[in-house]
């Protein structure tokens, strides 16, 4: 029989290359529920791949092209995407903060470095610019919060492309002095040959950048053409003497200006990088990573607790320090930490540096304690600050107290998109769209169906425009328009949220996933992915009977759920549901929320019957429960992960729906939250997260089995 090893590692390139696409399309998901930053899932990935993992590929001349390019790309996207125009306008601040946020760590690493690991003076600059210098992991959490101009944030974003640069900038110095003597002319003559390259890209990029863009305006020549400035700065840097990260991140600043955020070359660029170039990149270190290390005694936990303690520590220092000095709240020094505490790719490009600097035959800078220490660094470093940055963005919330604002309910134009798919359930999601209409009857319902593109597609598009059809005219006898569309796509989820964008809707209103043989998931087959990936308003409905049947109506209210930019949205939907339906309503929440709901009502609708009742906890549920009859509706507010209203025991809701509430009339809302929801997935920041992590999942099977264990004793002490 022949032995499987035989066949590894792979040298085949064709399947190399495929093996490497299979990590980069699954990566992703396996973190995603595994609760790890994405850019970890990779180089742990090529860990597992590597010689010191299952040594299942051969490191060929694939991950040296590839490793190369992913190298300068990262730098290259790092410097396209910051805000220079903010930094000029603010440069005094920027400057201040940004010297702080380096100097401090750069200097306590160091001498960290050579006092307790006792590293050369060369491998502790090394590690100095690395945890001198920072990446903004946690940005993403600012924007769900709509925090992106607190003066805490602005100066987090400035600085760590000023801390980004000076690090680079020491880097290459230290390089350069490793070749040679480090005299006082050679300081000057590095400096000259800085100078006159930094200025030399400065006046050429530019007038070539004008002169093609005007000139040629296909995609693919522009996208070459921004890859060879990138190329010819990388090579021009390493010629001069200058690392060629440098060069990459150097031509990025130049090019900013000329490559808006929001334009189809940034997204070429970006989804080709972000697709292959740094995803192998990342994949290449993890192969070189020696894992067995970790269970050799060695020295790596020393690494990883002296460079990320004495790192971390001197983020925080020059955070709370700036903080200080320009007299900002406690929580604004949070925010600054957290968000500048973080070290990701551009970490790992600077190590990838020193591995090219022998300090002998066959000896890098960088042994095997530093580089597995450095990945585990910067996995700490991210958690850190993920943490940090949610925690300071709640207290920033409650400490400005910036309650929603109630303009929003007075939008002269109303777009409920309604996706449809049962005939059976159509008309009840209708009669709610109806009730939820203003009084101005202004509202405009979107009739949508979306059905798959496959060999049944006809014949489905035929069925949802008959159904459609129907719908609009019931609208139409209510004096109501709709507009209608059948949509063809691959994933029904996009397709709802393609048809939100374009319909320009304000909600989105579907009926709850019933169907078990579609899907034994309470959210089914793409609910989730439709509020995860759409941050505004989605109303999910489950009617048991005709609305007219209905007698009251209960809302189960989260505390803080004032500070959520759509919280007045919904009560106002709420508020017309009751006033038509002529329903006595019931709303349970904490102090802190119920005054502003009374408030509204007396102000909007004071022919509302309307009660308040206190709810302390959602651990409460079973009882009001205990109170809701078959002709009631149940309200539940609830709201994505990651806002200020969101709770852990939110995330019990589906089992609690499915103990409690079973048979009766429920209704979900996600309100309204600030900004757009991310379009696609970044080395930094994966777009796919799962619900419920690997922990979770594993906690309640456990408990499952626990219980049935239980239940067999019992039954056997019984008996």
């Amino acid at each position: 029989m022949t032995d499987i090893a035989s066949y590894f590692p792979i040298t085949n390139p064709t399947i190399i290359f495929f093996v490497v696409l299979l990590i980069i399309l699954f990566a992703p998901i396996i973190m995603g529920k595994l609760r790890i930053p994405h850019i970890i899932g990779m180089v742990l990935a090529g860990v597992a791949v590597g010689k010191y993992g299952f040594n299942i590929l051969e490191r060929d001349n694939s991950f040296e092209l590839f490793g190369k390019v992913g190298l300068y790309y990262i730098m290259f996207l790092a410097s396209l995407e910051m805000d220079t125009d903010g930094v000029r306008r603010n440069k005094g601040r920027f400057g201040v903060f940004g010297l702080l946020t380096f100097a401090i760590p750069l200097i306590i690493t160091y001498v960290a470095s050579l006092t307790l690991l006792h590293y050369s003076q060369i491998a502790s600059l090394l590690l100095g610019c690395i945890m001198a210098s920072n990446t903004l992991i946690a940005y993403p959490i600012v924007g769900r919060y709509g925090l992106q101009k607190k003066p805490s944030v602005v100066l987090s974003v400035g600085s760590s492309m000023i801390a980004l640069l000076l690090a680079l900038f020491v880097l290459a110095a230290v390089v350069e002095a490793y070749k040679g003597e480090t005299t006082f002319g050679f300081w000057l003559w590095f400096a000259g040959k800085f100078v006159l390259y930094s200025v030399a890209l400065a006046l050429i990029i530019p007038r070539l950048t004008r002169w093609f863009l005007r000139s040629y305006s296909d995609a693919v020549m522009q996208f070459i053409f921004v890859l060879a400035i990138l190329f010819m700065s990388a090579t021009l840097g390493e010629s001069v003497g200058i690392e060629g990260i440098f060069g990459a991140f150097l031509s990025g600043l130049i090019l900013n200006r000329y490559i808006p955020h929001v334009s189809p070359l940034m997204n070429r660029i970006e989804f080709i990088g972000n697709a292959l170039f740094i995803p192998y990149f990342l994949i290449g270190v993890g192969m070189l990573i020696n894992v067995r290390m970790l269970f050799q005694g060695g020295n790596i936990l020393m690494v990883v607790l002296i460079v990320a303690g004495f790192g971390t520590l001197g983020k925080a220092l020059a955070a709370y320090i700036a903080s200080k000095l320009f007299r900002l709240p406690i929580s604004s020094g949070n925010m600054m930490f957290g968000l500048t505490s973080a070290h990701a790719a551009g970490a790992i490009a600077m190590l990838m540096i020193g591995m090219n600097i022998e300090t002998a035959p066959g000896q890098s800078l960088v042994n095997d304690d530093m580089l597995n220490g450095i990945v585990i660094m910067i996995l700490f470093t991210c958690i850190i600050s993920s943490m940090i940055t949610e925690q300071a963005a709640q207290q920033i919330t409650l400490r400005d107290k910036e309650i929603a604002d109630e303009k929003d309910t007075k939008l002269t134009e109303e777009k409920i998109l309604i996706p449809m798919k049962y005939p059976e359930y159509a008309q009840r999601l209708v009669n709610v769209a109806m009730m939820m209409r203003n009084a101005k009857n202004t509202t405009t319902l979107v009739g949508l169906n979306v059905v798959y593109d496959d060999e049944d597609m006809r014949r489905h598009q035929e069925q949802g425009q008959q159904l459609l059809d129907r719908m609009a005219k019931y609208a139409a006898s209510a004096d109501m328009t709709m507009t209608t569309q059948v949509r063809v796509a691959a994933n029904i989820a996009n397709g709802i949220r393609h048809a939100f964008k374009e319909f320009r809707a304000t909600d989105v209103l579907i009926g709850m996933h019933m169907h078990k043989e579609v899907s034994q998931k309470f959210w089914g087959a793409f609910h989730q992915s439709l509020f995860n990936g759409l941050n505004s308003q989605i109303i999910m409905a489950r009617l048991c009977q005709p609305l007219s049947t209905i007698r009251r109506i209960h809302v189960a209210v989260p505390s803080r759920a004032q500070f959520e930019p759509g919280f007045y949205r919904w009560l106002e939907r709420v508020c017309r549901l009751a006033m038509n339906m002529e329903c006595q309503t019931e709303f349970y929440g904490r102090d802190d929320v119920l005054p502003l709901i009374e408030q509204y009502i007396r102000n909007r609708h004071s022919a509302m019957r309307v009660s308040l009742r206190r709810m302390d906890h959602w651990m409460e549920m079973p009882q009001i429960a205990s109170s809701i009859s078959d002709d009631h509706l149940f309200i539940v507010v609830t709201a994505r992960k990651g806002t200020v209203s969101h709770k852990n025991a939110l995330e019990r809701l589906p089992d609690e729906i499915q103990n409690h509430f079973s048979g009766k009339n429920i209704m979900i809302i996600f309100p309204d939250q600030h900004g757009d929801a991310m379009e696609e997935m970044t080395f930094a920041q994966s777009q796919h997260t799962e619900d419920m992590s690997l922990y979770e999942t594993m906690h309640k099977w456990v408990g499952r089995k626990i219980t049935w264990v239980r239940r067999k004793l019992y039954k056997l002490t019984k008996h």
